[in-house]
């Protein structure tokens, strides 16, 4: 007897834990910038600086970095900007399979807030979340073919599957040259600048993953001779990743977080800062798959041999979505009673929040809010530049044919576009959509098929069984279970009774002969 098997190498998670750490500390103003008089704006980001594993011990050492931008007490209220950097460490208990390669993590800043102590020192307050996802590559190997046994009879199951080809970690580096507007002051000092990416789209190719995407850049500075100055520009960016098992037909999953960004006046061809360097690091998560069809052998017997198949339960995997969406949403910012009112916009970025995630019946429920934040120039001389933050909420239903309780989701958004207009001195009026990705995949256990042992038939029991007999189909029968039972096969009860499988149904009369004594 020979068995032929199929290796199909599967991937799960085999564990999820999330947790949050809070960041604390007291920022000093440096000697050579004037007291502090109000704060107007801060942002923050997370680096990454080592990962360790060590018998299911994640160990995350990291720096948040946080800028904070104010006006100063003298009569100009001139603006300035200060930087600190806070170490963290978090450590984290997992499986004793949990590996630096094998595991998955995603850190979040989830809120940041700086207060003033002082004129000469702020606080800051930080919350950061970690999602740890442990992933598990594995090998099954299904008997898909038989041979050198006769008269045997073979049932298939036709199973779709999804198949991980490749998983690796990997760092994209971006570096593209603007040049400052014709109707822009030559740059003296930037005072401010926010970076985010937009319209992330990777494909796998020959050999190769293509990236591409663009930067949206708000630039705060300080013109030669022209007071404060302030731009927008869309930065578009494309590249390539050396990636030997990628190909153009093979499913690409991707998680993105870019670690870090800086942005540099540079001189052109005059000797004039009028060139502006952006450069910034993505960190990827690449998974590879390949959807396939595998007819693998659900049962198997034979009239001249006992067959009696071994086997063990598997977790495959198969794609039940994998797309692109959009989510659109709008509303109305505020003013909160104290704060100055607007005279003009000078630039917003936005963050969209999943806040919970939903399997029901109509489909997956997403709700979240997109985070706002609007820089303005107020018409209150004593503060000159105000921000007023705010959150629009909203819900979406994404149909997924095939959703159930086992079904495991992935879902990653970025702001695609972002328009706040003004409708009165107290009013913003926010337009955003979102670009959403999102990977969806059934689980299902499978009692797989791995060996098959061969016995001498059990003479007394062939024994006992009627040669010939009449027999009524039950509810539960099948033809393959019928046949099974009176040691012969589903094509012979067919020949004898001149039907065809389909026609069987409950009620029905079947003469069945015994095979194995006719042999």
């Amino acid at each position: 007897m020979e068995l032929l098997k199929k290796n199909i190498r599967m991937f799960a998670e085999t564990e999820k834990v999330t947790d949050q750490i809070t960041v604390e500390e007291d920022c000093i103003v440096p000697d050579s910038l004037p007291d502090a008089g109000k704060i107007v704006w801060k942002k923050a980001f997370i680096r990454m600086e080592e990962i360790q594993a060590d018998e299911g011990r994640i160990t995350l050492n990291g720096q948040l970095k946080v800028q904070i931008l104010y006006l100063d007490d003298t009569s100009e209220h001139g603006l300035h900007q200060i930087e600190d950097t806070i170490p963290f460490q978090k450590m984290q208990m997992l499986g004793e399979q949990a590996t630096k390669e094998n595991t998955q993590i995603i850190w979040k800043l989830e809120d940041i807030t700086v207060s003033m102590i002082n004129s000469r020192k702020m606080g800051i307050h930080g919350l950061i979340s970690f999602q740890f996802t442990v992933e598990e590559s594995r090998d099954v190997q299904a008997v898909v073919e038989m041979h050198g046994v006769s008269d045997v009879s073979i049932r298939r199951k036709k199973m779709d599957l999804l198949e991980l080809r490749h998983q690796k970690k990997d760092v994209f580096r971006i570096k593209e040259n603007l040049t400052l507007p014709s109707n822009k002051p030559t740059i003296s000092q930037i005072l401010w600048d926010t970076m985010q990416l937009r319209g992330i789209e990777i494909r796998p190719s020959d050999g190769k993953l293509e990236i591409k995407g663009e930067m949206f850049l708000f630039l705060l500075y300080e013109g030669e001779n022209a007071g404060i100055q302030w731009m927008e520009s869309a930065v578009p960016f494309q590249g390539t990743l050396e990636y030997p098992q990628a190909q153009s037909d093979i499913l690409c999953r991707a998680e993105v977080q870019m670690e870090h960004y800086k942005i540099t006046p540079e001189n052109d061809y005059d000797g004039e800062q009028r060139q502006i360097l952006t450069e910034a690091t993505l960190n990827l998560d690449i998974h590879l798959y390949e959807e396939e069809s595998a007819d693998i052998l659900e049962d198997v017997y034979s009239p001249v041999k006992e067959l009696l198949p071994v086997r063990e339960e598997q977790v495959f995997e198969s794609l039940l979505v994998k797309r692109n969406f959009r989510i659109k949403t709008k509303g109305r910012l505020k003013l909160g009673a104290s704060q100055p009112r607007i005279l003009q916009i000078c630039s917003s970025v936005g963050e969209g929040s999943m806040d919970d995630i939903q399997v029901t019946e109509k489909g997956l429920v997403i709700e979240g809010a997109v985070l706002i934040s609007t820089l303005y120039v107020s018409s209150d001389d004593r503060v000159p530049y105000a921000v007023l933050e705010d959150a629009i909420p909203f819900q979406q239903i994404v149909e997924v044919p095939g959703l159930n309780e086992n079904s495991r989701y992935q879902v990653q958004n970025y702001v695609e576009q972002l328009s706040v207009n003004m409708l009165d001195s107290e009013t913003l009026e926010a337009s955003v959509t979102l670009s959403v990705d999102l990977f969806v995949v059934e689980l299902h256990r499978e009692a797989c098929m791995t060996e098959v042992e061969m016995q001498e038939m059990d003479l007394k029991k062939l024994q006992d069984l009627p040669g010939i007999v009449g027999y009524m189909v039950q509810p539960e029968d099948t033809l393959w279970s019928i046949a099974k039972q009176y040691y012969t096969t589903p094509e012979k009860i067919c020949e004898l009774n001149q039907i065809e499988e389909k026609d069987v149904r409950p009620g029905m009369g079947l003469v069945i002969v015994k095979t194995v004594l006719s042999n």
